[in-house]
């Protein structure tokens, strides 16, 4: 893999750049990078949301980092009771409804093929065995709320059966008959999405996200993050991908090499809602008019919503709040030029991180606290600590957590100070910089970030990710010509 400007993680694509975007802030600057907010701009509402929708639900997009201007769901937690009749809900298997799962795919270097297993394609593809493909993994570990600690996953291919959370939990949607958006930034021409390179790369200032989200007439389903690229593309079987696979192992660009991560979470409608409206500040990409993508209905206010993405917001503020779940939910637009986990520790109370992203150039390096990160927002607070795990290991097994080739493509988290215990699943990588050209790589892009709260999962992440650190630094890498974005 060649360090080219915007280079993404697939084998087979190591031509695709990113786009840098040349919009300046419109905040204004004090200093080389940092930025103070006018006093009259305390909460704005995104452009791209409608300001009746966004006060209906009380939409929080704050330029105040202070926890009385979080929104927190009011309604209680949604129930399971009609997952798999009316509802479309996390699955940890088929028929086996959960409040979140999450899911954290080996790399093939470490954990290669699927364990014995055979490889299928239930949502359309061929089995690749192309060159590309010489090396693959779909090994995996998973918890749920209802067994938060690490296991095992099943003795299949990730994604491959209706047996494991991924290929069950997509499965009820693909060939069910539910509403859902599906967003990407890493397409590849399939769908075609008219703001993408001809390589169908969608660089920045478009959103570093990627995931599905389905709903019921009545808007409650689900949000699944994912980190994959080029997967998922179709959301249902009766619109299914053109041009290439819609399987995971089974898509023309290699995206089960690396590590990569997947999180899904149960929504009421109050939640849907306002994880559109975290995507729509994201700037994430997708197409409301191209059914392969999007099928809408459902509530009118949520429909409105969906028709909002696809958008590059000119948003400057998070987008923020606590999910009925309890979860934190935090939407990063792409105008916010800072770096991205260093934002995730102010937010959660400068709490010190330990992460593990595609960690490649620009690299970020450890922080600590005496690092002051010049590109910064003021209105965020003071960021704790964020330490760069390297390297992991699973059963006496070390494996790669770099950006390097077959290493980590997963961007994941936890809080290693303060009291509460979060597991942290995101979009974006450590990837920009602390100083000079502020919206170097990933610092000039959008994403969302959730963080659970729950002391056996976050307990197994960080032995997950035991292992080597990068080193620290008191400054950052600008972006000079060797921005190699995943």
């Amino acid at each position: 893999m060649t360090d080219n400007a915007g280079l993404e993680p697939s084998d087979s694509r190591k031509g695709a750049r990113e786009m840098e975007s040349n919009t300046e802030s419109k905040t204004t600057k004090t200093g080389t990078g940092r930025r103070s907010h006018l006093p009259t701009a305390v909460r704005t509402i995104a452009p791209a949301i409608p300001l009746g929708i966004a006060l209906v639900h009380g939409a929080i997009v704050h330029q105040q980092a202070s926890p009385g201007s979080l929104q927190e769901i009011s309604a209680s937690q949604p129930s399971l009771q009609d997952c798999g009749s009316s509802v479309p809900c996390p699955l940890a298997a088929k028929g086996q409804p959960v409040m979140w799962w999450f899911v954290f795919k080996l790399n093939a270097r470490s954990f290669p093929a699927c364990g014995g297993a055979q490889r299928s394609c239930p949502f359309g593809g061929e089995v690749q065995t192309t060159a590309t493909y010489s090396k693959f993994g779909q090994q995996f570990v998973f918890a749920t709320n209802e067994h938060p600690n690490l296991e095992d996953g099943t003795s299949g291919c990730l994604g491959d059966s209706t047996s494991d959370p991924v290929g069950a939990t997509f499965d009820e949607v693909y060939h069910g008959n539910y509403y859902y958006v599906i967003w990407n930034d890493q397409p590849y021409g399939d769908p075609d999405i008219g703001a993408c390179t001809s390589g169908g790369n969608c660089g920045g200032p478009w959103g570093h996200s990627k995931g599905m989200a389905a709903w019921n007439d009545d808007g409650e389903g689900f949000v699944m993050q994912v980190s994959t690229p080029s997967w998922p593309e179709a959301g249902s079987a009766k619109f299914p991908r053109q041009n290439d696979g819609n399987s995971l192992g089974c898509v023309k660009d290699n995206d089960v090499t690396f590590s990569q991560h997947f999180f899904a979470l149960r929504l009421n409608k109050d939640d849907m809602a306002m994880v559109l409206k975290g995507l729509a500040n994201a700037s994430v990409v997708t197409d409301p008019d191209n059914k392969q993508v999007v099928n809408n209905g459902g509530p009118s206010d949520i429909q409105q919503l969906v028709d909002s993405l696809g958008k590059k917001s000119d948003s400057e503020a998070l987008v923020e709040g606590t999910l009925s779940s309890g979860v934190r939910f935090i939407s990063k637009p792409s105008a916010m030029h800072v770096p991205v986990w260093q934002m995730v520790s102010a937010q959660l109370g400068s709490v010190s991180l330990r992460t593990a992203t595609f960690w490649a150039s620009p690299k970020i390096p450890t922080t600590t606290d005496d690092t002051v990160p010049d590109c910064w927002d003021e209105s965020l607070g003071t960021p704790g600590p964020v330490e760069i795990a390297t390297s992991g290991i699973w059963k006496q097994t070390s494996f790669d957590l770099t950006g390097a080739p077959g290493g980590n493509h997963a961007k994941i988290g936890i809080s290693i100070t303060g009291s509460t215990p979060y597991a942290i699943f995101g979009d974006e990588n450590q990837q920009g910089t602390l100083d000079g050209t502020c919206k170097s790589s990933q610092n000039g892009r959008g994403g969302t970030f959730y963080a659970l709260t729950n002391s056996k999962l976050a307990g197994d992440i960080r032995s997950l990710l035991t292992g080597s650190t990068a080193p620290a630094s008191s400054g950052g890498q600008s972006a000079s010509g060797n921005d190699n974005t995943e």
